[in-house]
């Protein structure tokens, strides 16, 4: 029996809660995204996370824990063997991934890749290392611009990046270089998750901004998910954000490219407004992207606060058939050393209006919970090979 027509999941990615019992083995200790964040900034407010039970997952200096919350709180931890985008997204839909996919931060990409991307693009690449894409511009887009040469880069994540700028590179080119790329790397030994291309505009240091247009080319999941299975039955599968490039479209029927965190929840708010029958899968990055990785606390800390406005606006049109879950896909401590990813436990946070009860969930072992969850509510059966079971019995 269907308890809920409606199912919003979103992410804010990479916002752990604190570190799981096999962080260490990740080069993680003692790492706590919110917390740490919470003991790093002045002033944090977030009334409508704190209602709903955030500040009860982990200490924050300045939000007190609710003795009733808005619904259910939980923390899960990951199953799969990594700490990236990809293998979070995957997990929560139902698969886990044992082999954590190739990272090529050390020393950039092998003499042979670059070689069959350069003969097979036309184009010299440029840079080839670990770099922050806003810096990485600023050190080397004036010459891709004066040559036609291609700045390739890479960081922390399973990824390979390719810049074009729009003017004179052009944005079908820049697709084109990446879909070479793409190929080139479903080789084994270069397995990357995903290439993505990073359009930007300017013509000098200092002054070059990277647009939305960019893409990912990721690869497709490696078997069936929960978004698979619902889009057989026949519901809708709505991303926004990232999720259709993390998904390679996999599962999905309809999708909405965000221009940024606070353009994806106003996308949700006007999802909400509108009649759909199914999940609105939703990825909002830049905690993760613009302060995470740059380690920047205070901004990761004013992007919860955005969002929790936004999460004030949300919640008074959910209608009784509605679920809302908010959860992440990772950590990634703006107080922690390097610029990389964090293995931690994640919130998971469930409301709607027809809820009777209320409180602290058990912790579970796997972010498939979520996927379980979502399926087991529109009485669709999982895929073979999948992980996780539902919690909708816990939710009332």
């Amino acid at each position: 029996m269907e308890k809920y027509k409606r199912i919003f999941v979103i992410v804010m990615d990479s916002l752990g809660v604190g570190s799981m019992s096999d962080s260490p083995e990740f080069g993680d200790v003692g790492v706590n995204t919110l917390g740490h964040i919470s003991q790093s900034v002045d002033s944090f407010h977030m009334p409508n996370l704190q209602k709903m039970g955030m500040a009860n997952l982990t200490p924050l200096k300045q939000v007190e824990p609710v003795e009733k919350s808005l619904g259910y709180y939980g923390k899960l931890n990951e199953k799969s063997r990594g700490k990236d985008t990809m293998t979070g997204h995957w997990e929560m839909m139902g698969l886990e991934v044992t082999k954590p996919f190739k990272t090529f931060t050390e020393h950039g990409f092998p003499p042979e890749l670059i070689a069959e991307l350069e003969k097979r693009t036309g184009h010299k690449v440029i840079g080839n290392k670990s770099a922050s894409g806003t810096e990485i511009l600023d050190e080397l887009g004036e010459e891709e611009i004066a040559t036609g040469h291609m700045i390739v880069y890479t960081s922390a994540d399973s990824v390979l990046q390719i810049c074009g700028n729009e003017e004179t590179f052009g944005l079908d080119e820049l697709y084109r270089c990446c879909e070479i790329a793409r190929e080139i790397t479903m080789k084994d030994e270069w397995r990357v998750g995903r290439v993505i291309a990073r359009p930007y505009v300017g013509k000098k240091k200092g002054e070059f901004k990277r647009t939305s247009n960019r893409h990912d080319y990721a690869l497709k999941p490696f078997g069936k998910t929960a978004l698979n299975a619902l889009q057989d039955a026949g519901l809708d599968v709505i991303s926004v954000g990232k999720i259709r490039d993390i998904f390679d479209g996999e599962g999905i029927t309809g999708a909405y490219k965000s221009k940024s965190s606070v353009h994806g929840m106003e996308q949700t708010i006007e999802l909400a407004q509108k009649d759909f029958h199914g999940l609105c899968f939703v990825n909002l990055v830049d905690f993760d992207a613009l302060w995470g990785h740059r380690r920047n606390p205070q901004g990761y800390a004013e992007e919860i606060e955005k969002f929790d406005v936004n999460l004030g606006n949300l919640l008074p049109l959910l209608k009784d058939d509605d679920l809302l879950i908010i959860t992440a896909d990772h950590g990634n401590d703006p107080t922690y050393t390097g610029t990389d990813h964090t293995r931690e436990k994640v919130p998971f946070l469930a409301y709607s209006p027809s809820m009777t009860g209320d409180g602290e969930l058990p912790e579970t072992d796997t972010f498939a919970v979520i996927g379980a969850t979502v399926a087991d509510n529109f009485s669709v059966k999982m895929p073979e090979g999948t992980i996780g079971e539902s919690l909708m019995e816990k939710l009332r």
